[in-house]
């Protein structure tokens, strides 16, 4: 089954963005990113910013915008069978070309999983003003490692409040 990506979460102040593979099935019935009941992703940066985590999609979209974060998934389209990376097929990657030309403040894209970080690889080029990084997976198919030790590696490396200084 063929299947798209959302439009991203920004705005041209971004300092950060942070990438996807391609949405679930529970996203894509739900229409929002990581809208899977289980994923760790919202309550891990509603943690991180230091803000009450909230349910509402328009309050996690607003918590990102607020916090010069961009959210967008490497892959435009691509065709899958239920919601695994592995199982992806014809893929498309997104035009990050545009997007990091229309978002000159990035410095830093960091990739939700491994799978993320590798068709990134695949299919784009950026020069050394980009510090890349991969990040443990949000994905409840990611249940080896807890929440805690996720939101410490997380907290390690994203802190919207520092991001002046790195």
């Amino acid at each position: 089954m063929k299947i798209y990506s959302f439009p991203a979460i920004s705005n041209p102040t971004a300092t950060i963005l942070i990438l996807g593979t391609m949405p679930g099935i529970a996203s894509l019935l739900a229409n929002e990113y990581y809208g899977h009941p289980r994923n760790y992703f919202w309550k891990l940066l509603f943690t991180i910013c230091n803000m009450p985590f909230s349910t509402d999609y328009e309050t996690k979209k607003k918590l990102l915008l607020q916090n010069n974060i961009a959210l967008w998934d490497v892959l435009q389209a691509c065709e899958r069978q239920g919601s695994l990376d592995s199982a992806i097929l014809k893929e498309v990657p997104n035009d990050f070309k545009t997007f990091l030309k229309q978002h000159p403040n990035v410095t830093h894209i960091y990739f939700n999983g491994q799978k993320a970080a590798h068709y990134f690889k695949k299919y784009v080029e950026t020069d050394a003003a980009y510090t890349l990084v991969t990040l443990p997976s949000t994905s409840p198919a990611n249940a080896g490692m807890s929440f805690e030790k996720k939101l410490a590696i997380w907290q390690e490396h994203i802190n919207p409040f520092k991001m002046d200084t790195q």
